[in-house]
């Protein structure tokens, strides 16, 4: 009797509740304005969860996250929880905050290999799309030491070996995983692509080894050309290493090869230009003039051994004077040749009529950073005069 009674009453209180909606407007409703808002910050409606959670703004989802993080329930139900929570995260492409919830998961220690096993792929799907392939394939190597047949986990494996181009280690990854899954389409597709990655790589390598090879060859003919030349390549001081002298000059010579193209005025640095040996068996060099006393220069990246200074210097002076020269003194027959021997101090005048091979086969003469370089100044000018003041100059 008293159950019909509540009954009762509670019936007229709903219905004195709808007759009020009759005459009133229910205050607390969502409006045409905000209705979008409001859903948004009811957890099953959200779109996208917060940054940060504001237990004021939006209580549910603090209510939920509280549960989640719960410290008195079971680990292995913490580890599930944190693992919905990285694959919302995952889903919404936030692979970082997906990383944390799935490590929070594993830290857990649910003691569920199989729990464990998809948070350490879900965190290697997550470290792969950050690109983090080292970190990925850790995860996946440490999912298959668990659960050797798990497939995510090694398919997972093979796509981080690929991305590091470590293509013989997917390989074996793939055989691990056909073993366990011989039919699956995705395992075979990427066995195909390893394969044809690993097999341009190799060819790739025998293609630079040749190369590797034939460029040494023609570096072995040109120090061979420069040594029966007798020509002298200054290089940078380093320490003597314990040997013979026919060692110690053998291991310099080599040195100084390699040092041509990297080493103080370096001409591979300038222009790319690089002494280089031709079909006839002439050496080419690049030469540079230095002109101090308008701090201006000349670089010519093939000068034939055996073409002699003034066939370059009738080009560079003659039908037109360089815009520097306002005195119009540079003239071919006005202008005198020098090396600098720097050891002794010495400045060497040179016939400009004399080839380049005979100046640097001169016993002084030592060819700096693979580039030749010679001083021009005019004859009989106030520069040349207060230039060579001072200073021992020797004819070759």
């Amino acid at each position: 009797m008293a159950s019909s009674e509540v009954q009762h009453d509670s019936d007229d209180g709903m219905d004195e509740l709808m007759d009020k909606f009759k005459s009133q407007r229910y205050k607390n409703a969502f409006s045409e304005k905000n209705w979008e808002d409001e859903f948004n910050k009811v957890p099953m409606f959200m779109k996208t969860a917060p940054e940060e959670i504001d237990p004021q703004k939006y209580p549910e989802l603090a209510c939920l996250q509280a549960i989640i993080h719960d410290e008195d329930r079971p680990p292995a139900e913490q580890a599930e929880s944190l693992k919905d929570e990285g694959n919302e995260f995952f889903k919404e492409k936030n692979y970082t905050k997906a990383i944390v919830s799935y490590t929070a998961g594993l830290k857990k220690k649910s003691g569920d290999q199989e729990l464990d096993t998809v948070l350490l792929t879900n965190r290697a799907a997550a470290h792969f799309y950050l690109g983090n392939m080292r970190s990925a394939l850790n995860d996946a190597t440490a999912a298959k030491k668990i659960k050797p047949d798990h497939l995510k986990a090694l398919i997972r494996g093979v796509q981080c070996c690929i991305k590091l181009r470590n293509f013989a280690e997917a390989l074996q990854w793939c055989d691990e995983g056909l073993k366990a899954h011989p039919t699956d389409k995705k395992m075979l597709e990427l066995r195909a692509e390893a394969d044809k990655h690993k097999r341009a790589a190799e060819r790739d390598a025998r293609k630079a080894k040749a190369k590797e090879k034939k460029l040494n060859g023609v570096k072995e003919a040109l120090l061979a050309a420069i040594k029966d030349r007798g020509i002298k390549l200054l290089q940078p001081v380093k320490p003597r290493q314990r040997g013979s002298d026919s060692e110690g000059e053998d291991k310099g010579s080599s040195a100084a090869i390699a040092q041509l193209s990297l080493d103080g005025l370096s001409s591979q640095e300038v222009t790319g230009a690089q002494v280089f040996l031709d079909e006839k068996g002439s050496l080419h060099w690049p030469v540079l003039f230095l002109y101090p006393e308008h701090q201006q220069s000349d670089f010519i990246s093939a000068f034939c051994e055996n073409s002699c200074f003034m066939d370059h210097i009738a080009v560079m002076f003659g039908e037109e004077l360089p815009p520097w020269d306002a005195d119009r003194k540079y003239h071919p027959q006005n202008l005198q040749l020098y090396f600098e021997d720097e050891k002794t101090e010495t400045l060497y005048q040179v016939n400009p009529q004399t080839s380049l091979l005979k100046v640097l086969q001169h016993k002084r003469f030592f060819v700096k950073g693979g580039t030749p370089s010679f001083i021009i100044v005019v004859n009989g000018s106030s520069f040349r005069k207060q230039f060579l003041k001072g200073k021992k100059t020797q004819e070759m």
